[in-house]
C-alpha cells in the first residue's frame, strides 16, 4: 500500500509547494483534482493538453519530489439536465481522460453522476424510495434513458484513450451512492472499466459496515478515499440518517465528515486495510479531508500520522510458517 492525498485541500499552494509540502510529510503519491466539483488549482487539462512541454514540466513537478500520481480525479455531473452544466462537467472528464493518456495514467476518479426526474427537468432528483409510484418510474427513466447510455459511450471513449479503471465514489445524491448501485451500472454498462472509489465515509453514515461492502465489491475496487465520518447518536435515533443541513451546522447534524480517527478507531480502520489486501487492493490510500472541526493542515497532518500505524507497506511475502 502507498499513502495518497488528494491535493485540492492544498489549493492555496503552487503544484510544487503543495507536493513539497506531502513529501516532507512522508506521503508517496497524490491525487490530482481535474475539473468539476474538486477544482482545477494544480491542474487544468484544458490549458496542458494544448503543450507537450507544460505536460512534462506538470510531471516532473511531482516527481522531483519523490511523488508518483495515484490517480486523477474529475468528480461532476455529466449526466446533469441542464444540458450546459451537463456540458462542463462532460468536457472535464473527456479532457482528465486525454490527459491521463498523455501521463500513462490507467486510472481516473468520477461520480456516476445524477439526472433529472424527466426530460423536461432542469435540476437533479436523487431517488430515495420508490413509492408512490412516480419515483420508481424516475429511476427506470434515469437508469435506462440517460445514466447507462451515458456510460456505455465514455467507457468506449475511455477505452480507447488506455484507461483501465474508472473509480466511481459511491457517493450519495448520485446514482451510484452504495455497492449494490455500484455493481449495477457495472453490469448494465457491460464494463470492467467500472469499479469503485472506496470512500467509507459515504458508507457509514447509510448503516454500511466498510468491510462487509469491501468483500462483496473485491475486485471491483479500484481507489480508495481515507476519509471518516461521525455518526451523532442523539440526532440519529432522533431525527435518522436523511440530513440536508448544512456541513457547518455539526451540533445539530445527524452525522458529520471527520478526519481518519476521529469517527472511527483504529481497529476499524485496521480492519478495512485488512480487507483491502485480502481482496487484492494494495495500492493507493487517498487521503480526502473535509473535517469542519479542524484546518486542512492540522486534519491533515494527524490523518497522516494515523494511516501510518494502519497502512501495510511492505508486502505480505511467503507465509514461514505454513
Amino acid at each position: 500500500m502507498k499513502l495518497s492525498v488528494f491535493a485540492v485541500l492544498l489549493a492555496d499552494k503552487s503544484l510544487d509547494e503543495a507536493c513539497k509540502y506531502l513529501a516532507d510529510s512522508g506521503v508517496q503519491a497524490v491525487e490530482i483534482g481535474c475539473g468539476g466539483f474538486p477544482g482545477k488549482a494544480h491542474c487544468n487539462p484544458e490549458e496542458l493538453l494544448k503543450d507537450d512541454k507544460k505536460i512534462a514540466e506538470f510531471k516532473n513537478t511531482i516527481e522531483k519530489h519523490g511523488l508518483e500520481i495515484a490517480a486523477l480525479s474529475t468528480h461532476g455531473n455529466a449526466v446533469h439536465p441542464d444540458p450546459a452544466v451537463a456540458k462542463v462537467f462532460h468536457d472535464d472528464f473527456v479532457n482528465t481522460v486525454l490527459l491521463a493518456e498523455k501521463l500513462g495514467i490507467d486510472r481516473v476518479i468520477t461520480f456516476s453522476g445524477c439526472p433529472g426526474g424527466s426530460p423536461e427537468d432542469k435540476t437533479p432528483n436523487w431517488v430515495t424510495c420508490p413509492w408512490p409510484d412516480d419515483f420508481s418510474h424516475i429511476v427506470e427513466y434515469q437508469w435506462n434513458e440517460v445514466l447507462v447510455p451515458y456510460w456505455k459511450k465514455m467507457t468506449a471513449f475511455a477505452a480507447e484513450h488506455g484507461i483501465k479503471k474508472i473509480a466511481f465514489e459511491m457517493h450519495p445524491g448520485f446514482c451510484v451512492y452504495n455497492p449494490e448501485t455500484l455493481m449495477k451500472l457495472r453490469n448494465l454498462v457491460g464494463s470492467d472499466l467500472i469499479g469503485a472509489n472506496f470512500d467509507p465515509s459515504h458508507l457509514f453514515w447509510q448503516g454500511i459496515d466498510p468491510v462487509y461492502a469491501i468483500r462483496y465489491l473485491g475486485k471491483a475496487i479500484y481507489f480508495f478515499h481515507a476519509k471518516d465520518t461521525k455518526i451523532d447518536e442523539i440526532n440519529t435515533k432522533t431525527h435518522g440518517v436523511l440530513d440536508t443541513k448544512h456541513y457547518g451546522d455539526e451540533i445539530h447534524r445527524s452525522w458529520i465528515f471527520r478526519s481518519v480517527g476521529y469517527g472511527h478507531d483504529y481497529q476499524v480502520w485496521k480492519d478495512m486495510m485488512s480487507a483491502l489486501r485480502m481482496v487484492g487492493y494494495d495500492d493507493a490510500i487517498s487521503i480526502e479531508h473535509e473535517d469542519s472541526l479542524m484546518t486542512p493542515n492540522e486534519g491533515l497532518q494527524k490523518a497522516i500520522a494515523f494511516l501510518k500505524e494502519v497502512l501495510m507497506y511492505e508486502d505480505k511475502g511467503a507465509m514461514w510458517w505454513a
